[in-house]
């Protein structure tokens, strides 16, 4: 929105406190949580997978499944691939992954329904889709990725507000914006059905949701990842996997 002069920039006081990957250096969008992308995993998995390399893991074939790889977070998560190792690294990785015969599902939800099933033995999914799953069946649990000194990190989708360029109640908006990056709006979050991560260091979690202080994070330009996605998505419908 911010390329096609929607919004207007402002950078609320309570932003101060937030990592800088998490708001746009100019002020016209922040991030006021975010949502983990975690690996549910079946229980009885040995070794229980700890990192997306798994999909490419020998020891893996044909027992992991992937939401639709074109659609909402796990094509922004695959598209961030690219940036964090490059197009040579992001192709390798994918082009094993589907000889390995990775499933699809529709979406994340259906993912970690499979992995509860026992119709596959993992899937990288929502937290909250996780969540929801580990529920329903205790012979499942969720796993943040990728957390090793020389790790990727876990993906994380932020969610964001930005002041709409022309507003007809700015200071309302402005208003608005303040009270969503207030520790207690995160904390409500994260005690939310879609267990939310807070943003800012030191605010309250259920036994559920890590702090983001407690992740080792993965390095995105969320400023740019759309683009980037839409660059990629005439491959990524190639490469997918039927």
């Amino acid at each position: 929105m911010k390329a096609l002069g929607i919004t207007q920039p402002y950078v609320s006081p309570n932003a101060s406190a937030l990592p800088a990957m998490f708001k746009d250096n100019d002020g016209h969008w922040t991030a006021f949580s975010a949502r983990a992308r975690v690996l549910v995993v079946n229980s009885k998995a040995q070794p229980k997978p700890d990192s997306i390399l798994a999909y490419a893991d020998e020891r893996w074939r044909g027992k992991a499944v992937l939401a639709n790889p074109l659609l909402n977070t796990t094509a922004f998560n695959l598209t961030a691939l690219f940036d964090a190792w490059g197009e040579k690294r992001a192709w390798e990785f994918l082009n094993k992954v589907k000889s390995l015969g990775v499933k699809t599902s529709p979406g994340n939800g259906d993912s970690a329904v499979l992995v509860a099933s026992g119709q596959a033995e993992f899937s990288l999914v929502d937290i909250d889709d996780g969540l929801e799953a580990v529920r329903r069946n205790n012979g499942i649990e969720i796993r943040y990725p990728d957390q090793g000194t020389e790790g990727l990190g876990t993906f994380m989708v932020a969610n964001a507000v930005a002041l709409i360029r022309g507003a007809h109640h700015p200071d309302t908006a402005r208003k608005l914006i303040d009270y969503l990056l207030t520790a207690e709006t995160q904390r409500k979050l994260a005690f939310s059905a879609c267990a939310q991560t807070p943003l800012s260091q030191g605010v309250e979690v259920p036994s559920t949701v890590k702090r983001i202080e407690q992740l080792r994070v993965m390095q995105v330009n969320y400023s740019g990842i759309r683009k980037r996605l839409a660059e990629l998505r005439p491959q990524l419908r190639a490469w997918a996997p039927q």
